[in-house]
């Protein structure tokens, strides 16, 4: 589908440029989550923020891709009819007028002026991550006709990589608890989400907001997304690793007689070193960790790497850390982890938990959620165990349940020029409980103790200061970021917060 950037909105925006007062020159709008009633997070801890990140994707592939190739590179009359037929035919024989349209295509750029945080910036909840204005006065409904599109693109790479950020904070704080290895943690949520997702642009787009703090992915298209748009480059830094995997049809076609020679060949023969991932529940999950892997121990013990064990249905939480309600001394009972250091025993860490030997390890990739997670390596350190003795996989269960109402992202208009003077406008709707309330004229935001902060109804000069800096002006890139720069920022986001717990690292 190739997209026109001009209908892409919802039909009310075609003729806001007429609803607005006559003489307006000027509307100056916000992008802001503006709630985290509905987020999913680990409440401990949390400090109600967001990650700001997406936004140079949303400029250097529509702003700039998209609406130079399909409006201001194709002919006038071409796109002007294409947007004409599609207002006539849904709205009414010449209900929205086109000579703004020709006036933006002579013009041959998008008259806009967009200031915003650093991406891999924790913005609090309420505190604006961008600001829009347009900056010639006849393109003044041009701001908040992209509305919708900004909305689109930006409030799912934000609320994924809000929510990597919190696997991550999970992560890293049980491994400072249990004695785990911290940079294990770069690999201990790993990316299986593709599947799920909306559409491949979604898939891309959510697991390029995971790469913003794991290491782990199965998803190549997040990789060449970070490549194509934020200065990544496999062979200068880390982006995104896997291993190789068999699926359910590779076990089956083994035969379910024959599965432990499945096994014997996939380890020996076909990866005689380095790591890979059995999956490992076809049959019986139970008798493959109890007594294949028994036979088998030489032949783990053996290889220059580790066998990665995949339990792949059933209670997480009861498979890898054991079911209270499944026969004492049963493999149920004892749980995947506990099974695992039967066979193969392990190290223990400096902070007295069992890790299991490094030719041995475990990922659990479904349905995992952080509140399962949380309670995953909740149970290992109560039964012992470090947090780095398992691997999840972290899917569309998790990254494609959820929607913009997560965090309230939401555009709107604080300020604008009619007649030559500025109005400080806001909504605050009786019939809210506060949430929708807007923010009134311009705006700046400042650091203060390490935290974001805005102040509305500024001066012109007051706006022009701040953190919020210029990105895009009039079709150009003003300024950009790298995934090294984001992932950076958000390590130190993370030893700050961490900083806080009550835990010792």
């Amino acid at each position: 589908m190739n997209i026109n950037p001009l209908t892409a909105i919802d039909f009310y925006k075609a003729d806001h440029r007429s609803q607005y007062p006559s003489g307006t020159t000027e509307v100056y709008s916000n992008f802001t989550p503006r709630s985290n009633r509905l987020a999913k997070v680990i409440a401990s801890g949390n400090d109600s923020k967001v990650v700001m990140f997406g936004l140079q994707y949303f400029i250097k592939n529509f702003l700039q891709e998209v609406w130079n190739e399909q409006f201001f590179n194709k002919d006038k009359k071409k796109v002007v009819r294409a947007y004409k037929r599609r207002m006539d035919y849904s709205l009414g024989k010449e209900a929205v007028s086109v000579e703004h349209i020709e006036a933006l295509h002579d013009l041959g750029y998008l008259p806009l002026k967009i200031k915003a945080l650093p991406e891999g910036a924790r913005v609090p909840i309420g505190v604006p991550v961008l600001t829009i204005v347009n900056t010639k006065p006849e393109f003044f409904w041009l701001t908040n006709y992209i509305e919708s599109v900004i909305s689109a693109y930006l409030w799912k790479p934000m609320t994924s990589a809000t929510t990597a950020f919190e696997y991550k904070r999970l992560l890293s704080k049980y491994a400072a608890i249990t004695g785990s290895d911290a940079e294990f943690v770069q690999f201990q949520a790993h990316d299986f989400s593709f599947r799920g997702m909306s559409s491949l642009q979604d898939s891309a787009v959510s697991g390029a907001a995971h790469l913003t703090s794991f290491w782990g992915t199965d998803t190549v298209p997040a990789i060449d997304f970070v490549e194509d748009y934020y200065g990544a480059d496999v062979t200068k830094n880390p982006v995104g690793f896997s291993v190789p995997a068999t699926e359910h049809s590779v076990m089956c076609m083994g035969e379910q007689q024959q599965e432990i020679q499945t096994f014997k060949r996939l380890i020996n023969e076909t990866y005689p070193s380095g790591i890979v991932s059995i999956v490992s529940d076809t049959w019986d999950f139970w008798k493959v960790i109890t007594e294949y892997l028994t036979i088998l121990k030489d032949d783990v013990m053996a290889r220059e790497g580790k066998v990665v064990i995949r339990p792949d249905s059933g209670d997480p939480i009861k498979i890898i850390c054991g079911d209270k309600d499944a026969p004492v001394g049963s493999p149920q009972y004892k749980g995947a982890i506990e099974c695992l250091w039967d066979v193969f025993g392990g190290t223990t860490t400096e902070k007295g938990y069992k890790l299991l030997d490094q030719h041995i390890g475990l990922i659990y990739g479904d349905s995992i959620t952080l509140e399962r997670a949380e309670k995953i390596v909740q149970g290992l350190e109560e039964k012992g165990f470090a947090s780095g003795n398992v691997v999840l996989g972290i899917g569309s269960y998790t990254y494609q349940f959820a929607t913009r109402d997560n965090y309230g992202f939401a555009m709107k208009a604080t300020s604008g020029v009619v007649n030559g003077q500025r109005r400080d406008i806001f909504k605050d709707p009786l019939t809210d409980a506060g949430t929708k309330k807007s923010a009134k004229g311009l705006l700046r935001v400042e650091i203060e103790d390490s935290r974001y902060v805005l102040y509305d109804q500024q001066t012109i000069g007051e706006e022009e200061q701040g953190e919020l800096d210029c990105v895009f002006l009039d079709g150009k890139l003003m300024k950009e970021y790298t995934l090294d720069e984001i992932r950076q920022r958000l390590d130190v986001a993370l030893v700050e917060l961490q900083g806080g717990d009550d835990i010792e690292a």
